[in-house]
């Protein structure tokens, strides 16, 4: 037991000293996560607005200019071009001069007065969030306005309005003013570190193959396990660092709360970083060369935006695909970072999550190590 304690304390050494002396590379790895955490929190908006929009109104009425100051006003269109028809709506849409168009029909006013007044609302397909925003202001906006043109009837023929019989309140918790920041920080930190834990240790068994040293290790009483752990510790430390620039420069810079107690998300944090190492070194003992690993890791990452419900929610996905995003680590820590940076929640409501991170990092370190022996066998 000494003799192993041993041999992991100076492959742990031999690992730092690496580490220390390629100082380019880490500070690559200390400063790349926060250039990354920057391009994504400036770049990236789940909400569309002022999307470019082409309308054709054949009516050139007051009621028509109305409505089409009612879309302007509510901050999600902007008319660039008036054109002729919906030929020429299409056009261009298919141009990729506009993402919207509307088309107002001839005689709209009149229309509008005797009721069943109709507009068409052209989106670009193409582009799910477009759609999605566009579908839902235009929406609101018309029915803000035939709301309003009925009131204005009403009142013009003397009849009293009554209070509508229905009304809703809505509170939107933990993020009421809306900040996308909010939404995306805590997923965003979640990604960037598993990123960099698997880029960590995915090319490192590889990198000595490579290079020749691992015969080098072959001739020491070194172990598979002593070898994954020697492995692993330098770089939770590097990852640590990594999680607290990101995670200081998202509340500090973009003013994100943070809800929840700060050491509970760290001592998590770490169980997350062991399982994203494990899966690196993974990776690393069964790709052949240092571009296998890379590859690897690049299709693991395309996996984990769709899978694990970074973009897109998990609820409507096939059973089979949710399966697969199960065995990706980001799917549970995503909800642990969200509850206890956003909603402020313990470990109490997210002992499942926490419970399979665990299971995770230890399954992962063993198959590592397994592997690592097959292949030296």
């Amino acid at each position: 037991m000494h003799g192993s304690v041993m041999r992991t304390v100076a492959l742990m050494r031999k690992e730092m000293i690496q580490v220390w002396r390629d100082r380019r590379t880490l500070l690559l790895i200390l400063f790349l996560p926060f250039l990354q955490m920057l391009l994504f929190a400036y770049a990236v908006r789940l909400t569309v607005d002022h999307i470019a929009t082409a309308v054709a109104d054949l009516s050139r009425d007051a009621q028509s200019q109305a409505l089409i100051n009612a879309l302007t006003l509510s901050g999600y269109f902007d008319v660039k071009q008036y054109v002729a028809d919906e030929a020429q709506v299409i056009r261009a849409m298919d141009q990729g001069l506009v993402r919207a168009g509307v088309v107002i029909p001839p005689g709209f006013a009149a229309h509008v007065e005797r009721g069943g007044a109709q507009v068409l609302v052209l989106l670009d397909g193409s582009d799910s969030y477009t759609v999605l925003s566009g579908y839902s202001a235009a929406a609101a906006t018309v029915q803000d306005r035939a709301f309003r043109v009925w009131a204005d009837r009403m009142r013009r023929l003397g009849v009293r309005l009554e209070l509508v019989p229905i009304t809703s309140t809505t509170h939107v918790l933990y993020n009421p003013d809306m900040n996308e920041m909010i939404f995306v920080l805590p997923g965003m930190a979640a990604l960037l570190l598993q990123i960099m834990t698997i880029n960590l240790t995915s090319i490192s068994v590889v990198r000595e193959r490579e290079n020749g040293t691992i015969e080098q290790l072959l001739a020491t009483p070194v172990r598979p396990l002593e070898l994954m752990i020697a492995k692993t510790v330098p770089n939770i430390v590097l990852s640590a660092l990594d999680l607290l620039i990101v995670t200081s420069a998202g509340i500090l810079m973009f003013g994100v709360p943070f809800r929840g107690n700060p050491w509970t998300f760290l001592l998590l944090s770490l169980g997350y970083i062991i399982s994203g190492l494990g899966l690196g070194l993974l990776i690393s003992t069964l790709a052949q060369t240092q571009r296998q690993a890379q590859q690897i890791g690049a299709v693991l990452l395309l996996l984990s935006m769709l899978l694990t419900g970074f973009i897109y929610p998990r609820q409507p996905m096939p059973a089979v695909v949710r399966a697969v995003g199960n065995l990706i680590p980001l799917t549970y820590f995503l909800r642990i970072t969200r509850g206890i940076i956003t909603k402020g929640v313990g470990v109490d409501l997210l002992w499942n999550d926490v419970l399979m991170l665990a299971i995770y990092a230890v399954v992962a370190m063993l198959l590592a190590s397994l592997a690592f022996k097959k292949r030296l066998d």
